[in-house]
């Protein structure tokens, strides 16, 4: 069952949302509400399936990307159209909190080293770290739908 999203009915961890885009409706997948942050999501890849449209069968699919952004007060204000379609359980590979980068910049904003944030705290990145690694930053609902539309 579908639900319009409210202020009331917070997001829950497996939460699955479904969001227009200019390219047709995309999904995410709430994987962390973490207190002090917004919802940690991860971007649920397109193109055909055999998993089915439910929601376990969206669940999985594989991830496309994860970000964090404030999707309820986006749906809430319709910075963002979407639906709650419903909840099914994380995939295994999506249940820890996933590592973020986050860059130190010089006067010219070039990075010069990157910090890794797990949810708990900040660690150096070591030498050689992969940067295929989501950037801890919340991501604006415009900025959410255009990377959707993109998959």
């Amino acid at each position: 069952m579908t639900t319009p999203p409210t202020a009331d009915t917070p997001l829950r961890t497996g939460d699955l949302v479904e969001i227009e885009t200019t390219a047709g409706p995309r999904h995410v997948q709430v994987t962390h509400c973490p207190p002090a942050y917004p919802a940690v999501l991860r971007a649920l890849a397109t193109g055909p399936s055999t998993e089915g449209s439910s929601c376990n069968g969206l669940a999985r699919r594989k991830t496309a990307f994860v970000a964090m952004s404030a999707l309820l007060p986006a749906l809430v204000s319709g910075a963002l159209t979407g639906r709650r379609l419903g909840s099914a359980l994380v995939p295994e590979a999506d249940r820890a909190f996933p590592v973020f980068r986050l860059p130190i910049r010089d006067r010219t904003g070039q990075p010069v080293y990157w910090w890794h944030w797990d949810g708990d705290g900040l660690r150096l990145a070591p030498e050689g770290a992969p940067d295929d690694l989501p950037l801890r930053e919340v991501m604006s609902p415009a900025d959410l739908a255009a990377r959707l539309a993109k998959l």
